[in-house]
């Protein structure tokens, strides 16, 4: 029970400034870290829980890394006042030392996190500035009897998209207090706070009282809901990632694309609520008090849960960005900094992503009617996208990037969005320096980029370096010397007087070309690279553009003139993602959405995390379509001549009495493969291969007949639903990308298919027996018209149904998602979410549902006594 009287015990009140704090009963869900340079310097890692703080110290501090295991001891619990507390405590105090608040945020525990801190096993979401993503808080069992009433636990950070290698992190070297801004030492000397708090920021106390007011109807499956609300509510909106262009080697023609300036700075996402301004670099990062008077500007347009997109630069005395430049304005004098916006994601609390960018920047010309310097909406022109980029290089430019008129906006890579360069310029990984014969520091850098999870040599760069630039990338070298190469080859010549370093920092480099052996040449330094991680630099080698001379889904399937037709629909060459080798990358998929084999195996490599587990130890069969969706397809269950080797198989014993080997796709690499065997559907089993006759999964295929439009649809599905949760029965809807809406049951894997297969059958039968006008259980086809056909076949043994975060081989590139009861009303059709929202956006919809855990549950006698039905044999 939680419990104060161990906290108060240990201090003096009268002597430290530190709250005393009384016990609260609604203001649990986040989490806050606190640097502590106490006896020795440690970090206090708590969390909001029963109306106190739970309290950890992590000597090491926490890491992103999932291989480090931090040691978290258990300390006593503190009042949530303390979530606040920043200050030094008086020497002869308990705790005597500075204290800084170093990160907080929401959290979301697994499961009720009374109960996992009494059993001694958390695991939780974490959204702060500096923590983000799950990780795991486990109880060691005692080894020594000295550690007799004290609790050792291990702070442990999962493998998900926000893990950082510890070599490449660097939270620890953050020193600057999340609330005020002051280091350790500005704290110790008692300077005043750089700024009040945060941008938008409140008490964690009363964000997370507001969250749980406003999400407190909703039950256990808002909890995601209620971290975001924590976060955000009456603030700026979250960071969303951006769009990304793909380099190309010329530039496309054609009515629906416009041109825009390439700009040479760093790009930037502006949050904007009233006076609330939070600025995000492309990674997420928050740089609002690096980007000088353009917080500010924002503020003062006034402008209402509000996300731009753009670039910040500094411009010559030509109007060109000039990135030398803006690296000395930033480091020394911001005020030249100019935000140059091409795009609106959010405007008055409304998403705009799934519009047209045409629409879009009809939208941005507004919110920005009043703007001033150094706020600026960046200009675009239609018209001959060649004769624009010859101009541009003409006039000294960084180059143009075509942007498709038509199109949504995707967190992600896209050919939606093109980029030409009029001057070859790459980011690279340094990896070490050589010597200089002369009064230098160095003589020039060993630039590397990343190809198959090695850091590859990529040449040198000596040229480009002022006196103060060479000082500084000194001092950042030898922080980071080692005395192992990290490229996996470097030539002779050059390793031989080589020094090493850590490769964490990127240079932007200029150059001419490169040699056959892919070392830069002519290079020229023009600035570090602050907003990339190194881990994200690979070689930008350019595509050629898939011009079309109509909008795009108009369905022409005509080459662009002077190409040949296999150029568009084809791709010659190779490609890869994620290491997976993939052979004519640009051949079209999805016709009228022009989706490519590489553009379905980023999908694929972005929404992995999500869908594997939906695939796990299940028999999976593939929709394959080699040439696309309108040419000829086949359905492939068992493994062939001809699949990549990433493709796994299980042994299967049939209800002939034959066993045949299944396909599984049991990890990345094979998920991804399924791109290049132009798999554009995956359906799965409603059991798993190491309990293959015990299902966990049971499916209702609410499938409309002809006169049937999708509200009804919807309407069936809830109060079927409804009728499934009167009998203590939890389903979950899944729009299954065609034209109906899947009703999903997770099931404890204790009964078998007989079971199974009669329940389904039963109740199927039960509900056309109630309304036959509405519904039917039976497949003939002259019995569906103006009824909805509840297929229940697809609970047998063999039976398969599309998976979740599938596509579907239909028009529009279809995807089949998890939805909640709660959007219905949104929701238009079953085919409402396609490949071209984009990876990660689909990805997201995995919180629809809640954890496969939660959900499991049996078929019970009471479940057939409240529907009525009478248990069928099979």
């Amino acid at each position: 029970m939680a419990d104060l009287s161990t906290y108060r015990a240990k201090r003096d009140f009268s002597k430290t400034r530190e709250p005393s704090g009384e016990l609260a009963e609604a203001a649990d869900g986040f989490f806050v870290v606190q640097k502590h340079d106490a006896s020795r310097l440690h970090y206090d890692f708590r969390l909001a829980i029963g109306g106190v703080l739970a309290s950890w110290a992590v000597t090491k501090g926490p890491s992103l890394d999932p291989s480090e295991k931090r040691l978290a001891v258990r300390t006593e619990d503190h009042p949530l006042d303390y979530a606040d507390f920043e200050g030094t405590i008086p020497e002869d105090q308990y705790g005597g030392g500075t204290v800084m608040l170093w990160d907080t945020g929401p959290f979301v525990a697994e499961g009720d996190p009374k109960k996992g801190l009494k059993e001694g096993k958390l695991s939780l979401v974490l959204d702060g500035d500096r923590l983000k993503g799950g990780f795991s808080l486990v109880r060691m069992k005692p080894r020594r009897k000295s550690d007799k009433g004290r609790e050792n636990w291990l702070l442990i950070k999962k493998d998900d998209a926000a893990a950082v290698p510890e070599d490449e992190a660097d939270i620890q070297d953050t020193d600057w207090s999340v609330s005020t801004g002051r280091s350790m030492d500005e704290i110790a000397a008692g300077k005043s706070a750089r700024r009040s708090r945060r941008p938008g920021a409140q008490s964690q106390r009363a964000r997370s009282a507001r969250a749980q007011q406003k999400s407190a109807s909703k039950g256990r499956s808002g909890a995601h809901s209620s971290a975001r609300a924590a976060d955000t509510s009456g603030t700026p909106p979250k960071f969303r990632k951006p769009q990304l262009a793909t380099l190309v080697d010329g530039a496309p023609d054609g009515d629906d694309w416009i041109y825009e300036t390439k700009f040479d700075g760093y790009r930037m996402l502006a949050a904007c609520d009233g006076s609330a301004v939070r600025c995000y670099t492309r990674n997420g990062k928050d740089w609002t008090e690096k980007f000088g008077p353009i917080p500010s500007a924002l503020a003062k347009l006034g402008l209402t849960d509000t996300l731009l997109d753009g670039e910040v630069i500094v411009a010559d005395d030509s109007g060109r960005s000039d990135f030398g430049a803006l690296q000395r304005a930033l480091k020394e004098d911001p005020s030249s900094l100019a935000f140059m916006v091409f795009d609106v994601l959010k405007a008055d609390g409304e998403d705009l992503t799934g519009k047209p960018l045409r629409d879009r920047k009809e939208v941005l010309a507004k919110l920005l009617k009043k703007a001033r310097k150094p706020i600026h909406q960046s200009t675009f022109i239609e018209g001959d996208g060649s004769r624009i980029a010859r101009l541009a290089c003409s006039r000294g430019f960084e180059g143009i990037v075509a942007k498709r008129a038509g199109a949504r906006y995707r967190s992600e890579r896209s050919r939606d969005w093109l980029k030409i360069k009029c001057v070859k310029r790459q980011e690279f990984v340094i990896g070490g320096w050589s010597p200089s014969s002369k009064e230098r520091p160095f003589s020039s850098l060993l630039l590397g980029v990343h190809e198959d999870g090695k850091l590859v040599y990529s040449g040198r760069v000596g040229a480009g370096f002022d006196d103060d630039t060479l000082a500084d990338i000194a001092g950042l070298l030898k922080k980071r010397a080692r005395r192992t190469a990290p490229f996996a080859e470097v030539p002779s010549d050059i390793a031989r007087d080589a020094r090493w370093v850590r490769p964490d920092l990127v240079a932007e480099v200029r150059f001419t070309e490169t040699t056959r052996d892919g070392a830069v040449r002519h290079a020229v330094f023009e600035g570090l690279r602050e907003d990339k991680p190194a881990r994200e630099v690979v070689a930008e080698t350019p595509q050629p553009p898939r011009s079309s001379s109509s909008k795009a889904g108009s369905g022409s399937g005509k080459p662009p003139a002077g190409k040949g037709k296999k150029a568009m629909s084809d791709g010659d060459g190779e490609d890869k993602v994620a290491g997976v080798r993939l052979t004519h990358p640009d051949r079209v998929l999805f016709p009228q959405m022009d989706v490519t084999k590489k553009a379905l195996a980023d999908y694929f490599d972005a929404v992995a995390d999500v869908m594997l587990p939906e695939l796990a130890d299940r028999a999976v069969s593939l929709v394959r379509c080699p040439e696309g969706r309108q040419k000829a397809c086949f359905f492939q269950k068992h493994a062939g001549a001809g699949l990549p080797d990433a493709f796994t198989t299980r042994p299967i014993k049939e209800r002939s009495g034959e066993t045949k080997d299944y396909l599984l796709v049991a990890s990345r690499e094979a998920l991804i493969s399924c791109a290049q065997v132009g798999a554009l559907e995956l359906h799965v089993w409603g059991s798993r291969t190491d309990r293959i006759e015990k299902p966990d999964r049971l499916v209702f295929d609410l499938d409309p007949g002809d006169g049937v439009d999708f509200e009804a649809v919807k309407k069936a599905a809830v109060d079927l639903a409804e009728v499934l949760r009167s009998a203590g029965l939890d389903s979950y809807p899944l729009l299954t990308g065609g034209k109906g809406i899947h009703l999903v049951l997770t099931l404890e894997r204790r009964q078998d298919w007989s079971e199974v297969t009669g329940f389904a059958r039963a109740f199927a039968a039960k509900m056309e027996e109630l309304d036959p006008k509405r519904f039917v259980a039976s497949m003939a086809k002259k019995k569906r018209t103006g009824r909805i056909f509840i297929d229940h076949f697809r609970n047998q043994f063999g039976s398969t149904a599309i998976a979740p975060f599938s596509p579907r081989a239909r028009e529009g590139a279809p995807v089949a998602v998890p939805v909640s009861f709660d959007e219905f009303k949104s929701l238009k059709a079953a085919s409402q979410f396609s490949l071209t929202d984009g990876g990660a956006a689909i990805a997201e919809r995995a919180e629809a549902w809640p954890p496969e855990k939660e959900r499991r549950q049996r078929l019970t006698a009471a479940a057939y006594d409240s529907l009525g039905l009478e248990p069928v044999d099979d």
